[in-house]
């Protein structure tokens, strides 16, 4: 059963946000925070901390609603909000954590038993390649492949030109399964 709410463009519902109408951001919570906290567990490779920078989000979304502007579109706003909370979070954090990331943590998916092992043995390879990469090759395969965002709208979020983004895409795909073979020899 479909919601009058649902019907309501998201732009629409920042807009009546912005202008003081608080209750609304439930509706863009409902409707964004599933994919905002896959986005940062795939950059951050913790699932705990994706949870709270998701909530960071949402919060920065209420205090900083005055700084959407009338005719973008609400997804790419709220993803930059998302790029810099992780960005922010990772500033502050560089300095006190290694560089390590725990693969482990990341496994969201449950494996079919009859691939068992096998499956879930590539997983790990695929996750460990990831975090291999730097950190925009990670965000525009996530933003592109996990998100299934058009280069179009990952090129406003990045604050450059499709065909930039096309190419370092390419380039992030290539370099992703370069290491993800390396990995597959040891």
């Amino acid at each position: 059963m479909t919601k009058s709410s649902d019907l309501i463009p998201d732009e629409q519902i920042m807009e009546a946000v912005k202008n003081g109408d608080l209750q609304q951001a439930t509706i863009l919570f409902e409707r964004y925070h599933k994919r905002i906290f896959n986005f940062l567990a795939r950059m951050t490779m913790d699932r705990a901390l994706a949870e709270d920078l998701t909530q960071n989000v949402f919060l920065r979304m209420i205090k900083y609603r005055n700084s959407y502007r009338e005719g973008n579109r609400f997804q790419s706003w709220i993803y930059q909000v998302a790029r810099n909370v992780f960005s922010d979070h990772y500033q502050v954090h560089k300095n006190k954590k290694s560089d390590f990331i725990d693969v482990e943590k990341m496994s969201d998916s449950i494996t079919d038993p009859e691939e068992g092992a096998q499956q879930e043995e590539r997983e790990k390879i695929l996750h460990r390649s990831l975090a291999m990469l730097n950190e925009e090759q990670r965000e525009l395969l996530v933003l592109t492949r996990f998100q299934h965002m058009k280069y179009e709208e990952v090129a406003i979020i990045m604050e450059t030109t499709v065909a930039n983004i096309k190419v370092k895409v390419h380039r992030a795909i290539s370099k992703l399964r370069e290491h993800y073979f390396e990995l597959e020899k040891i």
